[in-house]
């Protein structure tokens, strides 16, 4: 498998990593799983190390996000009452004072993750690693991932048993009986797609965005009978496509592009900088056994300068 002039030589998977207070507001209008940038910047971030250390030619690529357990920490006062979001209140200010409540969404988790392992074509002839390579991968990346935040969150710990395993390119099926039981969280653009026609076909005026909030809406109908008799039945747009959710897939650029430095408190003052505003499509929570081709589910960073688009794809669906 190619990707971008590099070469899949294998797969690491981390089998359940619970993550203890991660990001739960994955965008300005959804909530309740992290986005997926949450996973693929760790995924970079332990990329970045390996450039540092005795594995200089290999990198970490696409991720595939395979979800156990999901627990949003929110409250809600009685059954007619809508959720809302646990908070945390910071220590007392130095005068004693008490501090004010930062606001935020929180949720934990228990995931595991398959990580593409790369290698620069020209670098690997034979495109395989030596068992001292793949013991030194697992015990690089072991460490690395729970010195870091995942998805805004603390790693708190791995699987007792194998926490880490490398998988040959050739035997990808292999990761589905080390991630199960979960769901993996697959693209459903074009179901999206589909979706927008059909309201379409009533509507001419409707648009993708509304076709995202209806996946979103359980429709109660009223029927009458003819002896005069009501009975409610329930639609959903989503009935016979899966578990479809309404996730943030990337970003698009709404100013000019500024160079480093330019940008007054950018978060990081070394890179160019843009506004950009989040860009919306639909996933669906797949059992591993249900996807033909694993190498489908992995997530990627993909960016077109021409169009401003900073995107997460699953390139070979």
């Amino acid at each position: 498998m190619n990707t971008d002039n590099k070469t899949v030589v294998g797969y690491l998977v981390f089998n359940r990593i619970q993550v203890e207070n991660a990001n739960a507001i994955s965008s300005p209008i959804t909530y309740g799983f992290p986005a997926i940038t949450g996973f693929l910047g760790a995924a970079h971030a332990m990329s970045r190390r390996l450039q540092n250390s005795h594995l200089a030619e290999l990198s970490l690529g696409g991720v595939l996000i395979a979800c156990h357990d999901c627990q949003p920490q929110v409250y809600q006062a009685s059954s007619y009452s809508d959720f809302t979001f646990n908070q945390s209140r910071n220590p007392i200010k130095r005068d004693g004072k008490t501090a004010s409540i930062i606001e935020e969404g929180k949720c934990h988790l228990t995931v595991s993750l398959a990580i593409e392992v790369l290698v620069d074509e020209d670098e690997d002839d034979d495109e395989s690693l030596n068992s001292t390579e793949i013991e030194q991968l697992i015990a690089n990346t072991t460490q690395w991932i729970q010195q870091q935040r995942l998805a805004g969150g603390s790693v708190k710990s791995l699987a007792k048993f194998n926490p880490v395993t490398f998988v040959e390119p050739d035997d990808i099926d292999q990761i589905k009986p080390l991630i199960m039981p979960a769901f993996v969280l697959m693209d459903a653009h074009n179901d999206l797609t589909e979706l927008t026609g059909i309201l379409q076909e009533k509507d001419h005026e409707q648009t993708a965005l509304d076709a995202l909030v209806d996946v979103c809406v359980l429709h109660h109908i009223p029927q009458t009978d003819s002896q005069g008799n009501t009975h409610w039945s329930v639609e959903s747009a989503k009935e016979g496509r899966g578990w479809l959710v309404p996730i943030p897939v990337g970003y698009q650029g709404i100013s000019d592009v500024f160079e480093a430095g330019e940008m007054q408190h950018a978060r990081n003052s070394e890179y160019r900088s843009q506004y950009v505003e989040s860009i919306y499509s639909l996933g669906k929570w797949v059992f591993p056994h249900r996807i033909n081709d694993l190498a489908t589910a992995f997530w990627q960073y993909h960016h077109d300068a021409e169009s401003q688009l900073y995107l997460t794809i699953q390139p070979n669906q």
